[in-house]
């Protein structure tokens, strides 16, 4: 089974061969970890965007990682956070295990996980991590190609909640 590990970088900064981006549904970029991808993979990656036609939340999608050291981009879409019992929590759980599932069709070894939905979607941190964790478990015992995932924290305080929550796995 793969093996998680966290640090503090930034995500698009990364030699890895594959990045998760934080999208929204419909995939052109936006704020956040979101802009910063777009950003730094350059405007190929909103003209290849653009012909991938959305992305529904809970679910994931691929591009390539154009002008980033990755190789690849999967764009998953986290859920608002609207109180936790909207099913947040169950769709938050299918943007990691489908990004690990794109991952092993894609043979990649090594994937980076932002904190997806804990900024402006506004899932609360500590949470978020714990789902994140265990979804990510359970996915990785069918992805026997993806030997390595990075959590991602861009701030001290998200370092901190993904310490804890791989500290409890």
């Amino acid at each position: 089974m793969g093996q998680m590990e966290c640090l503090k970088a930034d995500i698009c900064q990364l030699s890895v061969d594959a990045i998760v981006n934080a999208a929204n549904t419909r995939l052109l970029g936006g704020g956040g970890v979101d802009g910063a991808i777009h950003r730094a993979a350059g405007p190929e990656l909103l003209a290849f965007c653009r012909q991938l036609g959305g992305c529904e939340t809970g679910d994931a999608k691929v591009s390539p990682g154009f002008a980033l050291p990755a190789r690849y981009i999967i764009h998953t879409v986290g859920p608002v956070w609207q109180g936790g019992d909207r099913g947040e929590a169950a769709l938050l759980a299918s943007c990691y295990r489908r990004c690990i599932e794109e991952a092993q069709h894609l043979a990649v070894q090594s994937v980076a996980f932002p904190a997806i939905s804990c900024g402006v979607y506004g899932y609360p941190h500590r949470p978020a991590c714990d789902v994140a964790v265990a979804s990510l478990a359970a996915a990785l015992q069918g992805a026997p190609s993806v030997l390595r995932v990075i959590l991602v924290a861009f701030s001290d305080e998200m370092l901190e909640h993904w310490q804890r929550a791989l500290s409890h796995r």
